[in-house]
């Protein structure tokens, strides 16, 4: 009980005990967090870890909740909502702290006239969780535009540059196991120019993503990680049942909606739970499904694309309380 009465002291009604994480990921599923704050600042955030490690509670920093599966019995320790959104431009750089939602940042950005971000217009999340995956689509990802990110390490602020964050196609340093880094703020490097121009680049991307994907669904966006692959050898096998679009040759990496699509999967369901029947890679919570029913459907499509195709996928969300 001395850690509620700490995190209620620090808090107030901030705190709360047996919070439900499916009114906080996008998937509108999960079960309750033992221990939940909304930390409104940076400050907050470090505060709360701090208590978390003080008192040996297990913990967890939530983003947007949009790449996120909670388990249906939730998570027994300490969720962190990073809900730190202060947003700054000065010329061309950028400074969103990490709760800030990354399709603001790239309004803004654009409204600014600064060009360089307006790809991430459909982004659902968070920049904290962005940077975090190395997020990215219409060929841009976060590396791209990235200048530094403060990260509190070891309960001190430290800031990094891209080089010391290792990052890879949807994936960064602060991904791999053993790391818990926090991020608190990122600041992005962007080209200053034609603010109608911009308007218009990332007004058309947008459309783009209205068109081809479920934005409208309760989804953690998209499921598993685009295919790459060395030499043509490694796709042999679905090589010879399909035919691969040239520029997924080209850019050596295979859609995974596209090897779903293939696949005749759209439309699958288990429960309330179903492979979009607009985009192969979203899996959408029709109204009742349980993160069971998800790592169930999950589980079926990885089996199909290995045994069909020879391929292994590998999913983009995050577990929580499994």
């Amino acid at each position: 009980m001395e850690f509620v009465e700490s995190m209620q002291a620090r808090f107030g009604n901030k705190f709360k005990e047996q919070e439900i994480l499916a009114k906080h990921v996008n998937f509108r599923i999960g079960g309750p967090a033992r221990y939940f704050v909304e930390a409104g600042s940076s400050k907050d955030i470090i505060d709360a870890v701090a208590l978390a490690k003080q008192f040996g509670q297990p913990w967890f920093v939530l983003g947007g909740g949009s790449n996120t599966l909670v388990a249906d019995g939730g998570f027994d320790g300490l969720v962190i909502k990073a809900a730190n959104r202060q947003l700054k431009i000065d010329g061309p750089r950028v400074m969103a702290e990490a709760g800030v939602i990354s399709a603001v940042v790239a309004r803004a950005s654009a409204q600014a006239g600064l060009h360089g971000f307006e790809w991430a217009i459909s982004l659902p999340g968070t920049i904290g969780g962005a940077v975090r995956g190395n997020a990215g689509c219409f060929g841009g990802e976060m590396k791209d535009n990235l200048e530094s990110v403060r990260v509190l390490h070891n309960g001190e602020v430290k800031t990094l540059l891209p080089a010391e964050l290792q990052f890879a196609y949807r994936d960064s340093v602060l991904k791999h196991a053993g790391n818990d880094d926090v991020i608190l703020d990122a600041t992005l490097l962007l080209k200053v120019g034609d603010a109608a121009e911009a308007m218009s680049a990332l007004e058309k991307n947008l459309a783009s993503r209205k068109a081809s994907q479920p934005l409208g669904s309760s989804s953690a966006g998209c499921m598993f990680k685009n295919y790459e692959f060395s030499t043509s050898s490694d796709i042999e096998k679905l090589a010879t049942k399909y035919e691969v679009p040239a520029d997924m040759l080209v850019r050596r990496r295979l859609a995974a909606g596209w090897i779903i699509d293939q696949l005749g999967m759209k439309g699958t369901r288990l429960g309330d739970a179903m492979v979009s029947e607009t985009h192969g890679n979203f899996l959408v919570n029709k109204g009742a499904a349980t993160a069971e029913q998800i790592m169930q459907l999950i589980s079926l499509i990885k089996t199909r694309v290995r045994d069909e195709v020879g391929l292994e996928l590998h999913e983009e969300v995050q577990y929580l309380g499994f």
